[in-house]
């Protein structure tokens, strides 16, 4: 199947084998009839599996090429299962660019637990080698990387964790199975909060994992039932249902994000644009290698890097909402110093760029004109 067509089949045969329905149903149940103890038709309790989350996490698979998919209450929580395979003493390569919530689980929880984390840019491969040590076990990154758009070579990255036989996970969210495929690219492990892009409409909270490898799907999905954070049915058949038109919502952010992109960088009171789709994107050439497109996700600077100027921008934005989030069909707007990135202190999310004037759009599928007048009134 071609991709188009794996969003709406692809791991869907026999979604109901009782009435033939062509929807996956939802499974609204804690438990399982059985004839005999031990002697079921798969399912015994819902936390272990319910058959609409069977038919998302097949799904999820399809879409990423991959052979196994695990669904978990939240994207925090499948990154939180993939922590959980590591032991005290093990060593973390990450990226330095990377959600504040990802940050935070990984130095205010897991810090505590003896895992030791390398915060660095990965423009550099060299970079990454000399932090490897024989107690490295994970290489973490994001690409696009939220939110200064970042991109990270993944074929290149992937053949450093294969030398050293190290496991290379990468965070899909920004750019969705529809731009690039991780998993084609030699990463071990993708991952996504599949409350953005994949749900598609700012109403679900959900988290997956995508392995080929059987023996790291089997310890996920103990760590998915030993730990319970899983998603609820009506939360697997949302995103599910979000799943079968995405390849046409992310052609619209894609095409939005561009005409909102070239606008604020033609704009005399914006400074900086970041969008890997500019040519003046330090990391064009890899996104136009790896990216099919170039995705819905912007972020820039004003010129007087004020963070009174950024708050009354988003106040005064119209169309666009100012909240939390990203992904959805309608337009967002968000100020990371004060919001997504909070929880990392000033210093360090300076370094990355996440400066006080920084502006993070996730830009819908409305009608893109109404979304320049909105972002030049607010300018204005």
């Amino acid at each position: 199947m071609k991709f188009n067509t794996k969003t709406i089949h692809g791991g869907q045969e026999n979604v109901d084998p009782a009435y033939k329905s062509v929807m996956a149903p939802i499974y609204q149940t804690t438990t399982y009839q059985q004839s005999t103890p031990g002697n079921h038709n798969g399912f015994e309790y819902s936390r272990s599996g319910n058959p609409t989350r069977t038919a998302l996490e097949k799904s999820l698979a399809s879409i990423e090429n991959g052979e196994y998919g695990i669904a978990f209450g939240s994207g925090l929580a499948a990154i939180d299962a993939i922590m959980k395979t590591l032991k005290p003493g093990d060593e973390v390569i990450s990226t330095n660019d990377i959600y504040g919530g990802t940050y935070r689980l990984f130095n205010k929880i897991y810090k505590d637990f003896g895992i030791k984390f390398h915060f660095i840019g990965m423009q550099s491969l060299e970079k990454i080698e000399s932090y490897i040590n024989d107690k490295t076990k994970l290489i973490w990154t994001e690409t696009p990387t939220n939110p200064m758009m970042s991109v990270i070579d993944i074929e290149a990255v992937s053949m450093i964790s294969k030398k050293y036989d190290i496991l290379l996970a990468v965070d899909n969210t920004f750019a969705t199975a529809y731009l690039q495929r991780p998993l084609d690219m030699g990463a071990d492990i993708v991952m996504h909060s599949g409350t953005k892009y994949l749900g598609g409409h700012s109403d679900v909270v959900l988290g997956s994992v995508v392995v080929n490898d059987e023996e790291l799907a089997k310890q996920l999905h103990f760590i998915q039932n030993a730990s319970g954070a899983i998603p609820g049915p009506m939360d697997c058949f949302l995103v599910l249902r979000g799943i079968k038109t995405l390849h046409l919502r992310m052609q619209r952010h894609c095409e939005n994000g561009k005409a909102v992109a070239e606008y604020l960088n033609s704009h005399p009171k914006v400074e900086n644009v970041y969008w890997p789709g500019l040519e003046s994107h330090p990391n064009h050439e890899v996104a136009k290698r790896q990216m099919k497109d170039f995705g819905g996700m912007v972020s820039f600077t004003t010129k007087n890097n004020s963070y009174k100027d950024a708050i009354k921008f988003v106040e005064n934005l119209k169309v666009f909402t100012l909240a939390e989030s990203l992904g959805g069909v309608e337009s967002l707007a968000g100020h990371p110093a004060s919001m997504t990135h909070a929880s990392i202190p000033k210093e360090e999310r300076e370094k990355t760029g996440v400066v006080d004037s920084l502006i993070r759009l996730s830009v819908g599928i409305e009608d893109v004109e109404d979304l320049i007048q909105d972002l030049k009134q607010a300018l204005k």
